[in-house]
């Protein structure tokens, strides 16, 4: 993608950095949270993902806050207030000729969109909050964890101590640690983010939620580690007519987890159609794999062994039918046209890591990816949590992998479940074990589960299928892209613990009754 051309506005005596990208028929400006960085953001997978999703559909434009990333700085000790940094939208809308726009705010930037579009309706086509709340103390953080926050980012800023407050689940993603680490330096210095935290403690725009007239979006995902959901549930019974969409995840910066999922969203609400799929997506299995230093070797050695191990892993997956699909921090991604395919690849894994002198721990899951590019999304997130879950030595599967693989002569026994950041529900998983030439040992649990734990979508889908309608057929019943209705019976398989749609039909009769479900 071309560098992106980075211009000034002129916002009183500040200028404010900003950027637009795409061609689409209406504006969206993008009010960012804490802190940013304009240019830095776009080497974040997760974060350019979601901007050229967004650039798609809209003319996207995105800026700093003054204070932060390109903008100027301003004095540390008479921060603007919420109005000023409110009237810096304004002032970029000008500069590039918005009279318009759609105002997506994220976190703490979710209040000056809320006060920008009660200040200016007549410019706000729409407004989106993400991840958004009225008042700092209630749903955010109290005054005592204020102050410890404050705390480190005065001692240790720059060093990516703040990570675990906004993205716990990334805490062991050694890359994305390290870019966040630049992210803190390059979008703030130690005193201006703890004097910005100090700013952002004073945020109260509870007496003008009733001004806003704009259709309005709440997006929040439900064990949000920063930003209690409750606050998005007040603002949906405060804004007139807002609708809220709470999806699953627990890191809460916008630009992690199911990206796409947000971005879903966001299309759907701001052009009145479903997304659609920008690119082909084809049905994968995904292996990740990381080794471990079990014999405490030194660091020349260990760098050695490592290094020696990344060659085995790119030999055993071409030969195991695979293709390389790219490094996420520690771990190595490959994806195959079947499971068994990974869980072979999985075990000569095993087994070459044992001669190299380390061990090795893997995930493999089974979903839909894109056919271009590293994979990214749901299924992607999810093999690579199930590597991490995985101790030396171990290969652990979803449970699809293991109905899929029937006849394969592969071996698994039941592992549980896993609680996943990115599932609204636990996760069956399995353990390969030593390959036979026997039909599976999986074991097949009761399957309890009653229709409750689907969601009301996921139930309509279901009867759908039941009625041998096509996904397509199903996608323009419910007036959803064809690339939703895939996932939704994805997660109907895997809830349901079922092996195909044929499966899933079989399920939805047993449970309807003569009156319907």
């Amino acid at each position: 993608m071309r560098p992106i051309e980075t211009r000034y506005a002129r916002s009183g005596d500040v200028r404010i950095a900003y950027q637009v990208v795409g061609q689409g028929s209406f504006d969206l400006v993008f009010v960012p949270g804490f802190i940013s960085n304009l240019d830095l953001q776009w080497e974040d997978e997760g974060y350019s993902r979601l901007l050229k999703r967004l650039s798609a559909f809209s003319r996207l434009i995105l800026f700093d806050k003054r204070g932060t990333g390109l903008s100027d700085r301003v004095d540390n000790r008479h921060l603007p207030g919420l109005e000023t940094r409110m009237d810096d939208v304004r002032a970029v809308m000008d500069a590039t000729g918005s009279g318009r726009a759609a105002i997506l705010g994220a976190s703490e930037g979710a209040p000056m969109a809320m006060l920008f579009a009660a200040t200016y309706p007549e410019r706000t086509r729409a407004l989106v909050l993400y991840g958004g709340y009225a008042h700092f103390h209630k749903w955010v953080m109290p005054q005592e964890r204020l102050e410890a926050f404050i705390e480190i980012a005065e001692t240790c800023w720059g060093t990516g101590a703040t990570l675990p407050n906004f993205a716990p689940g990334r805490v062991d993603d050694t890359h994305f640690a390290r870019w966040w680490a630049r992210f803190e330096r390059l979008s703030a210095g130690p005193t201006a983010a703890a004097a910005l935290a100090r700013m952002n403690a004073d945020i109260d725009v509870r007496g003008i939620l009733s001004a806003i007239s704009a259709p309005t979006l709440l997006i929040h995902r439900r064990n949000d580690a920063r930003v209690d959901p409750e606050a998005s549930r007040f603002l949906a019974t405060k804004i007139r007519g807002a609708r809220l969409a709470e999806i699953p995840g627990r890191d809460h910066p916008i630009w992690t987890g199911d990206v796409d999922r947000v971005a879903d969203l966001i299309e759907e609400c701001l052009t009145g159609q479903p997304a659609v799929a920008g690119t082909e997506r084809v049905l994968a299995a995904l292996l990740a794999t990381r080794i471990f230093d079990t014999a405490k070797l030194g660091d020349r050695m260990w760098s050695e062994r490592s290094q020696r191990f990344q060659e085995t892993w790119r030999l055993l997956v071409g030969r195991h039918g695979g293709r390389i699909a790219g490094t996420h921090g520690e771990l190595m991604i490959s994806r195959f046209d079947g499971p068994a395919r990974a869980i072979r690849c999985a075990a000569a894994l095993r087994d070459a890591a044992q001669q190299i002198g380390v061990a090795s721990g893997q995930g493999v899951h089974v979903g839909e990816i894109e056919m271009r590019g590293q994979p990214v999304g749901l299924t992607a997130r999810v093999t690579m949590q199930l590597a991490t879950h995985a101790g030396p030595g171990d290969i652990l599967a979803s449970r699809l992998v293991a109905e899929l693989a029937i006849g394969s002569g592969l071996r698994f026994i039941d592992a549980g479940l896993v609680s996943l950041a990115e599932l609204s529900e636990p996760l069956p998983v399995v353990q390969a074990t030593s390959e036979q030439h026997l039909e599976p040992a999986c074991r097949s649990r009761p399957r309890a589960l009653q229709p409750a734990t689907l969601t009301a979508r996921e139930s309509e889908v279901v009867n759908l299928i039941a009625d041998g309608m096509s996904n397509a057929a199903i996608a323009a019943e419910l007036r959803l892209s064809e690339h939703t209705v895939k996932r939704h019976v994805a997660n109907i398989l895997l809830k349901l613990d079922l092996p195909s749609r044929a499966a899933a039909a079989a399920f939805s009769a047993r449970h309807t009754g003569p009156d319907g479900p």
